[in-house]
This record gives structure tokens, C-alpha cells and sequence, in this order.
């Protein structure tokens, strides 16, 4: 979409004026961006990069202020022309900024700084306004990681009690279904990948290609043939069974995963009677594993009772840590799965004496849609500025909402050496980064990603994935 390409007008109408609002004097400002609470007490850091090499890695351009100018004057609000004129005859187009950040899939508790946003040029002060509308986008990537994140955390939790290869199950025990769910090709993109983060299952392309474009990753995520409710019911009801058999004959080969939505008419039917009895020798002798999918119901209900009538035809063993897992077949549950859901069935299927390796989850909208930036209560907060050569506090503290209190100075995030804690601290005049006196036994969190139009650090998903499966509850 060539005509949403302008970073200039890549922001809210409001911002255009901004420049005019600031005090006489002011040469310098700086921003920081925290996820202050939310649903999860600790977020997954991830996307900035993206937004770096998307959006901020363009030059501005003389046609760009042109197409901004014509269409503010329009719009009614007045246009800072001559200091982007100055930025591209001075920058050559490049944004006098630099910003910090924890390294990509760092797990920060909430309530601290992730990211730090300041003006390089004292004729440029205004520019980290200017680009909060895109910057702070950043709450999607982070909120999606920070739920695959989190859910990744309960699987592994049963994967450890009832499995004999946790580690091995792990990657593909949540599989992103939620391309159909979003609302922009864009979504899709940046939610798919960043739930590959934490995981290896998807269906959603985009999140792949993503993958390639800004994180180093030739192919970040895999997937498995697999049914839909078209390619079942267009056999028409009489002929469910043969359609079954169909996907065995397409897809099933030894060591094959094949997996086969068989809900349409009566999931427990088609589990015992299609898939127990009439296809049960088709399947043993294809060497594939099936994959039975529930779409329907109630997931914590539905799930028990297929894996029982599956263990009923065909057979279980029993692992090393004394729970069951299915000979020949599996399940997926991809409808009503969400953080809650998943515990919910898999507290019931562990109760029941099955591990977890016999399930795996497709998400969909609450993965990459069902959230906002509300979820983890992300903000963008100037918290400094210079004025008469004098850096003064900026904050605010609305007496009827304390949550939205702002942290005032400039700052950056601590880590504690020996505990791993973390914590927002002050930097001193214009220090860039943190000084080891003014925080004993810490080291600085955040690395500068970017200055004056460069990138500085150009992470892969391999080292954000390292940092991410580092940490656990």
C-alpha cells in the first residue's frame, strides 16, 4: 500500500502541532516506553526491530514533506515544513534519534522500562513525539509474544511431569491458527512471528516471510497436511468415512503427521466407528500418525472423551513417568484454546492418567487478536526534557488514576548481576548509559539498537529465541 508509505504521516493529526507546545528553550527531549501491569506480570520484549527496519530505516524525502504539508494544510493542523526540510538537508533524511532497548526476547517483569527514545539534534527535539504512533505499536509484538510465552510456560509444566521428552514435545505443542482472525495482512505478519518466538508450529505464511525480512530466518516455522470442514463435508455426509480414507491415501507414510478435523456431523462417532473400527488397520499400516481434530464443544469435556475412545481402539502405552500415550494417534484442539483453556484440559487429562505429549493446541483469535494495548497497559511517556540548557523531570500523576502515573527523568533498565532482577534507574546529566557507580552490583540492561537513522543491532530469531526459552516461571 504505496499511499501508507509517508512516515510523516504515519501518526495521529494531533502530533503535527506538537512542535509549537513545548517550552521556549527546549533543545532536547527523551521518552521511555513500559508495559505498566496488565494480565501477565512479565512481558516477552519483541519487535522493535521490525518497526526499525520498516518504518524508521526510510528516509525521509522532499516529497514526502510535500505530500505532508498538502495534507495537514487541509486537515487543519499546522506542519513543522522547515524542520523536516532541515532534517533532509542536514541528516540527508536520516532520524536525529537514539534509542535503547533490552536485547529482543528479554522477559522483563512489568512496571519498567523496555525501551528508551531521546532526540540527538537540539533542532530535532520534537522528533520522538512525532513518532510515538509507530513506535509504540510495539505493545502487539510484545503482547503476542507474551502470551505464546506464557502458554508455553504451562505446556512445559505438564510436558515435565507427564512426558518423556519434554524438550523434544515443547516447540510443537502450540500451533498458530489465527491468520483468518486479524485484521491486516500486517497483523499477521507481525503476531505470526511473534509467536514463532516461542514455538516452531504455525499455518500463518506471513509470519514466516516476516521472519526472513527482519530476523535472519529462512524458514522460522513448519506445518502438516491437514483437513477442513470443506474438503470433509463436500464427501457429504454419507460418505464421511471416504473421506477420511482419502486423507490417509493422500498424506499418510511412515513417520508422516497428518491431521484431520472429524467434527462435522459427531466427533465421538467418527472417533470410535469411523476412525476406531472402519479405518483403524488403515491407519496402523500407513506408519503416519493421525491427527484427530475436535472443533466443537466443550474443549475440556470433548478432549477427555476422544482421547478415551481413541486409547479404547488403539491402544496405549504406558511412558517412563507413568502416564499413557496413544499408539498410532493424537489430538489437536484448535477451538476455544486460550491460556486459561489450555490448563483447564490439561489438568483433566493428566488427572485422567494421559500425558501431554498426546495433545497439541491451535490458537487463533485469542493469540493474535484477542488483545489490545490495553492487555499489558503499554504507554509511550516523555519523562525528560532540556530547557535553557537545564534538564527538568517529566511526568505525570492524575490523581484520579494512579496506574497512569509516569516515571519522571531520564533512565535506563539495571540488571542485578547475581539475582537477575531488574529495575529502572536514573541516569546522570547526559549520560547514555548507565554509570556502574550509580548502581552497584548491576549492569546495564539495554543496548543503543539505533542512532541518526542507523541500526546498531541486528538480532536473529535464533538469539531471541535463545533468550526467551532462558527464562521460565
Amino acid at each position: 500500500m504505496d499511499f501508507l508509505d509517508n512516515l510523516l504521516l504515519n501518526t495521529d493529526s494531533y502530533k503535527a502541532s506538537h512542535w509549537l507546545q513545548y517550552p521556549p528553550g527546549t533543545d532536547a527531549t527523551f521518552f521511555y516506553v513500559e508495559s505498566r501491569g496488565g494480565v501477565y506480570d512479565r512481558t516477552v520484549f519483541f519487535g522493535l526491530q521490525a518497526i526499525l527496519k520498516q518504518y524508521l530505516s526510510r528516509r525521509v524525502t522532499d516529497a514526502d514533506i510535500d505530500q505532508a504539508r498538502d495534507l495537514f494544510a487541509a486537515h487543519g493542523e499546522p506542519f513543522n515544513e522547515a524542520g523536516w526540510r532541515d532534517i533532509v538537508r542536514r541528516h540527508e533524511g536520516r532520524l536525529p534519534l537514539r534509542i535503547r532497548a533490552v536485547p529482543e526476547g528479554t522477559v522483563v517483569p512489568t512496571h519498567q522500562a523496555l525501551v528508551t527514545i531521546e532526540s540527538t539534534d537540539p533542532r530535532a527535539f520534537w522528533v520522538p513525539s512525532y513518532l510515538e504512533t509507530q513506535l509504540l505499536r510495539l505493545w502487539y509484538p510484545v503482547t503476542v509474544a507474551t502470551v505464546s510465552w506464557h502458554a508455553r510456560q504451562t505446556i512445559r509444566q505438564f510436558l515435565e511431569r507427564t512426558s518423556d521428552d519434554p524438550d523434544g514435545q515443547l516447540p510443537f505443542k502450540l500451533h498458530d491458527f489465527g491468520a483468518r482472525g486479524v485484521s491486516s495482512t500486517e497483523s499477521a505478519a507481525i503476531g505470526g512471528l511473534s509467536h514463532l518466538v516461542n514455538f516452531l508450529g504455525t499455518d500463518t505464511v506471513s509470519g514466516l516471510l516476516a521472519a526472513r525480512a527482519w530476523y535472519h530466518e529462512p524458514l522460522a516455522g513448519f506445518s502438516i497436511p491437514a483437513a477442513e470442514h470443506s474438503t470433509i463435508t463436500a464427501w457429504g455426509r454419507e460418505r464421511e468415512v471416504d473421506a477420511y480414507r482419502n486423507m490417509l491415501r493422500q498424506f499418510a507414510r511412515p513417520g508422516a503427521i497428518v491431521a484431520v478435523v472429524s467434527d462435522s456431523y459427531d466427533i465421538f462417532r467418527a472417533v470410535s466407528e469411523h476412525w476406531g473400527r472402519t479405518l483403524r488397520e488403515e491407519v496402523i499400516a500407513s506408519g503416519a500418525t493421525v491427527v484427530i481434530r475436535p472443533d466443537s464443544g466443550d474443549p475440556v469435556e470433548v478432549v477427555h472423551q476422544c482421547l478415551v475412545r481413541l486409547d479404547e481402539a488403539f491402544g496405549h502405552t504406558v511412558n517412563g513417568k507413568g502416564y499413557k500415550v496413544l499408539d498410532h494417534v493424537r489430538l489437536i484442539q484448535g477451538d476455544g484454546v486460550n491460556p486459561t483453556s489450555i490448563r483447564a484440559i490439561l489438568e483433566r487429562i493428566t488427572s485422567a492418567g494421559y500425558a501431554t505429549d498426546n495433545l497439541a493446541f491451535g490458537m487463533g483469535g485469542a493469540l493474535l487478536q484477542r488483545l489490545d494495548r490495553d492487555t499489558q497497559k503499554f504507554a509511550l511517556k516523555c519523562s525528560a526534557a532540556r530547557v535553557d540548557g537545564r534538564w527538568i523531570d517529566v511526568y505525570k500523576d492524575p490523581v484520579t488514576d494512579k496506574g497512569k502515573a509516569s516515571k519522571r527523568g531520564r533512565m535506563t533498565l539495571a540488571r542485578d548481576v547475581q539475582t537477575g532482577q531488574y529495575r529502572t534507574v536514573p541516569l546522570r546529566g547526559d549520560a547514555i548509559a548507565l554509570d556502574p557507580a550509580d548502581a552497584p552490583g548491576c549492569e546495564d540492561a539495554m543496548v543503543t539498537v539505533w542512532e541518526d537513522g542507523r541500526l546498531l543491532q541486528d538480532w536473529t530469531l535464533a538469539q531471541v529465541r535463545e533468550r526467551a526459552a532462558a527464562e521460565r516461571l
